[in-house]
């Protein structure tokens, strides 16, 4: 994917993904997902915090050492005894309650990741088929395993140290002053740098972030699409050009790394440096200050182990920020999704058919892209037509007429920009979508199928009958039998393990006509009051056609069918034909009827993939009787 494609696609999805919000005002709203968590991770910096004092207590017992035990030359071992002991402790004490913040926040921490991927997940289920049109797979990919990955750890992690650090810094300064106060702010004012450099680093840094991420999502969907069609690559010898793609991409990716790690390696020369000046330049104010009576060694040495005991917190800083700059950029890619609105949901106030019957009209439809240029005409652009209960209608039309994108405006994967399409006299946008998807199913002609048993693809409408209840597996076989009857799929049966074989990532195991036949099963075993057909036999050869076709005949007797054909032999299963013309329906009528009478409508069928022995030899429907000029002008 292009850069400019991308920028787009960004623009298209930032309904409210973090643009103009500080990194607080962006990262806090995950407050939601982390109220369950919550306690346990303020119990983690409550731990942290307390090990923290611990640490910053060893300096004290020090200059009790020096300045008392050890001033005294005379003075017995046991003070000396009895400050290693108290050190000792303190030790003990601080790994413990390091233990118990460890402890506290890796499990909420999964738990919060777990969440947000099943409401990541769930989003993307309801979003329309337009955004999955939109956004690349790669894209979606990385939001739901890197971003969530690197939220996770933020809070398990980077969140609980980085309040800690800062508290622990400022109580640190505060014991600083204790000892003394020239000191203290000498330390402070040779710190500022550190906070001018912190405040350009996150400008760059953020966007630098945002660009790497979004990257590695386009390297992913490059990956993902290379994966899925090797076959092509490989038949055609272009793997030397999809490599040099994709290493073009790797290095553009890689240039982004480097400058990220150059915006944190300018923060870390300030927090190296910066302390190292701050440490010489007191140490020599702190002899100074010792040799004129102002300050004891214990003192000093107290102020030294506690400004030791600050370098780590001072130093993790920059690696804290960079981390949480990153994890605001996770969320406002998280957000991206998630903040993107759905205009296809279920209405506020459902209606619902009582009595299913089938019948299926479309009233002045229209569809157009939401992207389309105003000058282009509507895909759909005005079909009146009337499909009666269990009648089987066929949509013919040249490529391009809108066939498919009228099938797809039935269960709502997008919606009409213009009238109505009705079912059993109701609004398909008056019903909610399980209702509605329940009651029409579809069968596509690019058959997709899941890693999964051939037993659970075939039943993916019918979740009642995925049970292992004795009684529900006797209903669900009896209900796969005839699915893969009629679609001819019995196959299936000669599968390794059966019914019960995975067919492997979106059934790329299988050949193309045995997918189509078990997409075709899959639709049958739904059981719908409509069932849309985008021609799904496409890929089978002329005796399997017909065997599905005589099938058909006596399934569809009960339901109203809507199918796409691409074949006369197709058409022959229909009751009437409607013939569409640049997303028009311009006549309406039986296979002999338009035969008669529509010039455009001889030359489509003319047109259209046939095969030898195709369609004589086909059994007719009643009231489709062809004479033996008809079958020779189809053939034609």
């Amino acid at each position: 994917m292009s850069a400019p494609t991308l920028e787009r696609d960004h623009r298209t999805a930032t309904h409210d993904s973090g643009e103009g919000l500080n990194t607080f005002a962006s990262i806090s709203r995950l407050l939601p997902y982390l109220r369950p968590a919550l306690s346990r991770i303020v119990l983690g910096m409550v731990a942290a915090l307390l090990a923290s004092v611990v640490s910053l207590a060893i300096p004290l017992v020090l200059q009790n050492l020096v300045d008392g035990t050890l001033l005294h030359r005379g003075a017995d071992r046991t003070g000396v005894v009895f400050a290693a002991c108290t050190i000792l402790a303190l030790g003990v004490a601080e790994a413990v309650l390091i233990s118990l913040r460890r402890w506290f926040v890796l499990q909420p921490g999964t738990r919060v990741e777990a969440s947000l991927r099943n409401s990541l997940y769930a989003k993307l289920q309801t979003l329309p088929v337009a955004f999955h049109d939109r956004w690349p797979s790669g894209q979606l990919l990385s939001r739901a395993v890197s971003d969530l990955n690197l939220i996770r750890r933020w809070l398990s992690f980077g969140v609980v140290m980085l309040v800690v650090n800062v508290v622990t810094i400022l109580v640190g300064f505060g014991v600083l002053f204790h000892y003394h106060w020239l000191l203290a702010l000498v330390m402070i004012v040779l710190s500022i740098p550190l906070w001018i450099a912190g405040f350009f680093f996150e400008r760059k840094y953020h966007v630098v972030a945002r660009r790497s991420q979004d990257q590695q999502g386009d390297l992913a969907t490059t990956v993902e699409e290379s994966v899925h069609g090797i076959r092509v690559l490989k038949a055609f010898g272009r793997g030397r050009h999809a490599l040099k793609g994709f290493r073009a991409q790797a290095e553009q990716l890689r240039g982004t790394e480097l400058e990220k790690a150059r915006a944190i390696a300018g923060l870390w020369l300030w927090l190296l440096m910066v302390p190292d000046i701050a440490f010489g330049v007191c140490l020599g104010l702190g002899v100074w200050l010792v040799a004129h009576d102002q300050l004891t060694v214990g003192q000093l040495l107290a102020f030294f182990a506690t400004a030791t005991v600050l370098r780590f917190p001072i130093e993790s800083i920059g690696f804290l920020l960079s981390m949480t700059f990153d994890t605001r950029t996770a969320v406002d890619r998280f957000f991206d999704v998630l903040s993107t609105p759905n205009p296809i949901d279920d209405p506020e106030r459902p209606a619902h058919i009582a009595q299913p019957r089938g019948e299926l009209v479309f009233d002045d439809v229209h569809f157009r892209y939401e992207d389309s240029p105003a000058r282009f005409p509507d895909l759909v652009d005005g079909v009146d037509l009337a499909v009666r209960p269990g009648e089987t209608m066929a949509l013919v039309g040249l490529t391009g007429s809108g066939k498919s994108t009228l099938t797809s405006l039935v269960p709502r994967l997008y919606d009409v920009t213009g009238g109505a399409i009705r079912i059993d006299g109701v609004d398909v946008r008056d019903l909610t979508l399980e209702e509605l998807r329940t009651r029409v199913a579809m069968a596509f002609e690019d058959a997709t199928l899941f890693s999964a048993s051939v037993r659970d693809n075939v039943l993916l409408g019918r979740p009642e009958l995925l049970s292992d209840e004795p009684a529900t597996r006797k209903a669900a076989d009896a209900q796969l039998a005839e699915a893969l009857e009629v679609a001819q799929a019995g196959f299936a049966y000669d599968l390794p393990e059966g019914v019960d074989t995975k067919v492997g990532e979106e059934g790329l195991s299988l050949s193309g006509g045995q997918r189509q036949r078990l997409a075709l099963a899959r639709a049958v075993a739904a059981k719908p009051s409509v069932l849309v057909l985008d021609d799904p036999l496409s890929a089978l050869d002329v005796d399997t056609e017909a065997r599905v076709t005589e099938h058909l005949h006596r399934v569809l007797q009960g339901t109203t069918a809507l199918i796409v054909a691409h074949r006369p032999s197709t058409v022959m299963l229909a009751d009437r034909v409607a013939l569409l013309e640049n997303g028009r329906v311009t006549d309406v009528g039986t296979h002999s009827e338009l035969l008669a009478r529509n010039e455009h409508y001889r030359f489509v069928i003319s047109s259209l993939d046939d095969e030898p022995g195709s369609p004589a030899g086909r059994t007719p429907r009643a009231g489709q009787d062809l004479s033996d000029n008809e079958s020779e002008e189809v053939g034609a």
